[in-house]
């Protein structure tokens, strides 16, 4: 069952769209949705007790298993609200950091799901079962509780991370070797980013001839995949990557964990930012882009946008012209309409690619703007 409470924000999902696909990622079902508003959360349950009473009589109506929050939860709010709907309740975040679970791939990437998880699960520790207690005692007298089974998770986590942590660090070395070859190589840096399911794969699938998996479902690529992009017009290749998707309110515990991946956005040249143009909340789903990069430390590099699935755009909402200038964070960037699927605009982008690395290497200042090409016949 999906629950969402609307606090008056503009993002808010009324219809619980993105709750319902990142369900079904996960492989769950939804059988009820519900959602009420509220000016602020209440510090115990998250709704009204009222509210709560709703949710388990319609969860126990449809025959719920279990119940879904579109919004993050305190831990004592999940264990309240678990024990007054009678129900397992869990967040957005442990539904992200589920499909994440699923789907890592790489060594890299299972050991930064591994981090998020175990930071998650580390503040959700309550003392639930005291039979666990491990009893110590006196002669001729019987002692307290002694090292409760709490203290004992908590230290068995907190070893679990530092050993993971340690681990990653190693990985990040990897990569910074890998990274510092490139620049002796003098490599141009591309990386894909975006919001999840806006065509990444498919885009960087259609540009290098590669076969990275691709699908039509939220956060299908994980990890990291680098192919050298060869343009005719600059007669020379660059590196292009494509990276994680990004998603509102994606956990801080994935962003700090997938540092290592990001990485490859934060050291590019240029960020290509796909969109899904049929998606009707695509402003909102740029913002939530911009403000991950702003996060880890990539708003700076310059960025070409590239409006992605035309071929999905009914006739009337085709644009006139597939190259223009759109305004992010008050700053005008160079815009192109693609479609990943079919191929159309993607000549156009080449040539825009090639216009930026030939001005670079003509020792073009960062903040200079990309002059895009007259659009092809």
């Amino acid at each position: 069952m999906l629950v969402g409470v609307d606090f008056g924000l503009p993002h808010f999902d009324g219809e619980l769209e993105e709750l319902g696909l990142l369900a079904q990622t996960a492989g769950m079902q939804p059988v009820a949705r519900i959602t009420c508003k509220r000016k602020a959360p209440d510090a115990a349950l998250f709704i009204g007790s009222g509210k709560a009473d709703e949710i388990r009589a319609l969860a126990q109506m449809h025959g719920a298993v279990e119940v879904l929050f579109d919004q993050s939860l305190s831990p004592a709010q999940q264990r309240n609200l678990e024990r007054h709907i009678e129900l397992p309740v869990n967040d957005r975040t442990l539904l992200i950091l589920e499909i994440f679970a699923q789907r890592a791939r790489s060594h890299e990437g299972k050991l930064q799901v591994e981090l998020a998880k175990l930071q998650y699960v580390s503040t959700r520790l309550v003392r639930r079962w005291s039979h666990l207690e491990r009893q110590t005692g006196g002669i001729g007298a019987r002692g307290g509780p002694g090292e409760k089974q709490i203290e004992l998770d908590r230290r068995m986590i907190g070893d679990a991370i530092k050993r993971t942590r340690e681990r990653l660090v190693k990985v990040k070395r990897q990569r910074s070797t890998q990274r510092r070859q490139r620049e002796r190589r003098d490599t141009f840096n591309i990386s894909l980013v975006g919001y999840t399911n806006a065509g990444k794969s498919t885009l960087f699938n259609a540009l290098v001839k590669a076969r990275a998996y691709a699908a039509d479902q939220l956060f299908a690529t994980l990890d990291t995949t680098t192919r050298q992009l060869y343009l005719a017009d600059a007669g020379r290749s660059v590196s292009l990557s494509d990276t994680v998707g990004f998603i509102r309110d994606l956990p801080h515990g994935l962003v700090d964990a997938f540092q290592a991946t990001l990485q490859e956005a934060i050291d590019a040249d240029l960020l290509l930012h796909v969109v899904d143009a049929s998606n009707a909340d695509f402003p909102e789903q740029m913002a939530q882009v911009e403000r991950v990069l702003q996060e880890i430390g990539a708003a700076d590099i310059p960025q070409i946008l590239v409006f992605n699935k035309l071929d999905a755009l009914a006739e009337e909402r085709r644009p006139s012209d597939l190259q223009d200038r759109y305004e992010v964070a008050g700053h005008l960037l160079p815009r192109l309409f693609v479609s990943a699927r079919s191929g159309e605009g993607l000549d156009n982008l080449r040539h825009a690619l090639s216009s930026r690395v030939l001005a670079t290497h003509l020792d073009m200042t960062p903040g200079d703007a990309v002059e895009l090409p007259d659009a092809m016949p």
